[in-house]
């Protein structure tokens, strides 16, 4: 079976990542990666013995199948665009784009050439995620913390969009429900986007979400708990481990989920090639990262009015 060839724009050190694993599926050929940075490039694509260039137009000459773009947010659009339009199936590093019409552009573009946009949305892809989702039934309030230290990795964004949209695409997920309302706060503390935001969303099943996200934190925490009429439900992402919590006998019973800890990353990029490979949709579209960069930019209005 011929192998799927990948390309990857954007080298920063996700993208880094992104090539490197790449490199390493058994089903993937590297066919080329791009920075605008010589040095950036140069030295990772003789370590993944593959080529390189500082334009992403030339990465067409290779023949590519499939290919990850992971630049920073401003540039997603227009670099998605011209890979679609050239019906190069897009895996997009969260968020989709800055703007939701810019998001819808995509969307249509890549169903007009039949080809998928998956987005990089990977706690779906995190194990303790996905072991609990069978198990959520209806809850009634959802609390998230996703909290980390201050580093200048990214600057065009702030919180919400660099951090807080990852459990924002979960939460949506998990009640399966329309937004009622939504309530937000958030100061800039080190840059000039909110760098430490708290959002209420109230949906119209009835469930109530608290979400807060930190990227001035000494401590990291990235955790969610999900209540609901018959337990509730604990999940530490990083740790990939999940306890449910349950009343028994008029006691609190509580017991490990037993999980299978794998790499999200990795899982998510083979996901991709499965699914260029296969024809099949992505587990992220374009279409739910759409409804969580909606959600996102509500929130922001909110922050910024």
């Amino acid at each position: 079976m011929r192998k799927i060839r990948v390309g990857v724009v954007g080298l920063g050190r996700l993208g880094a990542i992104h090539a490197k694993i790449y490199s390493a599926l058994d089903s993937v050929e590297l066919s080329s990666i791009c920075d605008i940075d010589e040095n950036t490039a140069r030295p990772i694509a003789e370590a993944l013995k593959t080529s390189w260039s500082s334009d992403y137009k030339k990465l067409l000459d290779n023949k590519l199948d499939a290919v990850s773009v992971v630049t920073p947010t401003i540039y997603h659009y227009e670099i998605a665009k011209f890979f679609l339009q050239n019906k190069i199936p897009v895996l997009i590093e969260k968020p989709i784009t800055k703007t939701l019409r810019e998001a819808g552009e995509l969307i249509k573009i890549a169903a007009k050439n039949k080809v998928i946009i998956q987005v990089g949305h990977v706690e779906r892809f995190n194990s303790a995620i996905q072991a609990v989702e069978k198990l959520s039934n209806k809850p009634r309030f959802i609390e998230v913390h996703r909290l980390g230290p201050f580093t200048p990795r990214v600057k065009d964004v702030g919180v919400v969009l660099d951090l807080m949209i990852h459990d924002i695409d979960i939460v949506l997920g998990l009640t399966k429900s329309k937004v009622k309302t939504i309530d937000a706060l958030g100061m800039k503390i080190l840059t000039d986007h909110e760098d430490i935001a708290n959002a209420r969303i109230r949906f119209k099943n009835g469930t109530v979400c608290d979400l807060t996200a930190s990227r001035v934190t000494s401590d990291s925490m990235r955790k969610i708990r999900i209540f609901q009429d018959d337990c509730y439900i604990s999940i530490d992402y990083m740790a990939q481990a999940a306890v449910i919590h349950r009343k028994i006998n008029n006691q609190i019973v509580s017991e490990e989920i037993d999980i299978k800890k794998e790499a999200p990353l990795t899982k998510e990029l083979a996901s991709f090639i499965d699914c260029v490979s296969n024809n099949k949709n992505p587990l992220v579209s374009g279409r739910e990262a759409y409804e969580a960069l909606k959600v996102a930019l509500d929130i922001l209005k909110k922050i910024n009015r």
